[in-house]
């Protein structure tokens, strides 16, 4: 008697339907979304426990009036000073990206140029 030899199974490609592909692809968003979300809700909080921030009592607060300047700030504040670098520190210590700033605003001036010190 001859061993009957079965014939080896069809090899079957996966074949996903629109529907699947947009669940296949939500799958693998979610974590990014989540991840962004978490960002986006925490980012405040984040920004301010920053390690390299300026610990309390090391600065002195100006409210912008209408018409300033960082510039102008800057030259008030410490006219000794290049203005350029006391314009960086500002806006490294206020950490702002550009410097546009609103009237009424408050900023946050290093001790180093306190009008009391």
């Amino acid at each position: 008697m001859r061993a009957h030899r079965s014939a080896p199974a069809p090899a079957t490609r996966l074949r996903l339907t629109l529907r699947g592909r947009r669940v296949l692809a939500g799958l693998a968003a979610a974590p990014v979304v989540a991840a962004i979300g978490f960002g986006a809700l925490s980012g405040g909080a984040a920004l301010a426990s920053r390690a390299d921030s300026a610990p309390a009592g090391t600065f002195d607060t100006v409210t912008v009036s209408a018409g300033d300047s960082l510039w102008e700030i800057a030259e008030t504040v410490a006219p000794e000073a290049d203005p350029r670098d006391v314009v960086d520190e500002i806006l490294h210590l206020n950490q702002l990206r550009d410097g546009v700033i609103a009237a009424g605003q408050q900023l946050a001036i290093p001790a180093a140029y306190s009008t009391a010190g």
